[in-house]
């Protein structure tokens, strides 16, 4: 069973305990069904002394017994998992968020404060981590087994996952969706560290922050120049943009969220905000998906250099 391997997360062990309590209902049932069919192919084989004399009895309460107790056996397992998963998609409210971006055969993460990573993630023990993650060609999966999580990484999209490391080391890092030739070598390693050793870390390895990055590039890329309170270019105003709702020419609204931001860069005639029309061009294909989280870590901080003139 699962539990006899090693656990490294919070969610760890609820996680193996539903999959034994699985496994162990399912090999009840199983054995029951075959148990059964067993018994009556051997009783009633060609040739046995078998009494077959045709009768015609049931019994309610064993019909209703065989029917309803495995009902309610699965009906609770379903919701017990429904209640696992839920847990898996709600990212606690102090979680620290580090950016992960896949690429054929490689895991690069981005820590806000600026510290890049390839094939290795370090992490705090004890800390709530969120990854908010993305691909750049295919799809991927970011699976860790001592965390018991796993997440597909899609390209065009941001997918999360957050877990709380219970152990200090180093855990595996596995692709766990085929994605190319080297799908295999496309592994890393999480490093889970006591908190003042994961600080001092981060301080050796800081550079500018990924909101500082972002900020560089919006100047570079031109985005001032259109949004900027100076520009003649009739474009919206980004300044305080991130989590308020934006009405769209086609008369819907949405909320102006990590994905939202995403598409308005690479894909900005997919919603046009009302009153503005079509003109901005698209970024796909000139910029990569590390540049769009820095574009948009940018856009959602707090005090960005300038903010008037924010993308």
């Amino acid at each position: 069973m699962m539990s006899t391997t090693l656990q490294a997360s919070s969610i760890a062990p609820d996680i193996d305990t539903l999959f034994n309590t699985m496994l162990v209902v399912s090999s009840i049932v199983v054995a029951g069904v075959f148990g059964t069919m067993i018994v009556f192919c051997i009783r009633y084989r060609r040739g046995s002394p078998a009494d077959r004399t045709e009768r015609k009895s049931s019994s309610l309460g064993i019909e209703l017994a065989w029917t309803l107790v495995p009902l309610v056996l699965f009906i609770g397992l379903f919701g017990w998992s429904i209640g696992l998963w839920q847990r898996l998609q709600t990212p606690p409210a102090d979680s620290a968020v580090i950016y992960i971006v896949a690429k054929q055969w490689m895991w690069k993460a981005q820590h806000p404060n600026g510290q890049r990573e390839i094939n290795a993630l370090h992490v705090p023990i004890g800390q709530p981590i969120q990854l908010v993650m993305t691909s750049e060609d295919v799809i991927h999966s970011f699976y860790v087994p001592a965390f018991r999580v796993k997440q597909d990484v899609l390209p065009g999209r941001y997918t999360q996952l957050w877990f709380t490391a219970t152990r200090l080391g180093s855990f595996p890092l596995f692709c766990a969706e085929f994605c190319g030739t080297d799908h295999a070598v496309m592994r890393g390693d999480i490093d889970v560290m006591q908190p003042a050793a994961y600080a001092q870390w981060l301080r050796q390895h800081a550079s500018e922050t990924l909101a500082t990055r972002g900020a560089t590039l919006f100047r570079q890329l031109g985005c001032s120049g259109c949004h900027g309170s100076q520009s003649t270019v009739h474009a919206p105003d980004l300044a305080g943009l991130y989590g308020n709702t934006v009405a769209l020419s086609d008369g819907s609204r949405v909320v102006a969220d990590d994905r939202y931001l995403h598409d308005s860069i690479m894909l900005p005639a997919l919603q046009v905000v009302a009153g503005y029309a079509p003109i901005m061009p698209s970024y796909q294909g000139r910029i990569g998906e590390e540049d769009v989280l820095a574009l948009i870590a940018y856009l959602k901080s707090p005090a960005p250099e300038a903010a008037h003139e924010q993308h």
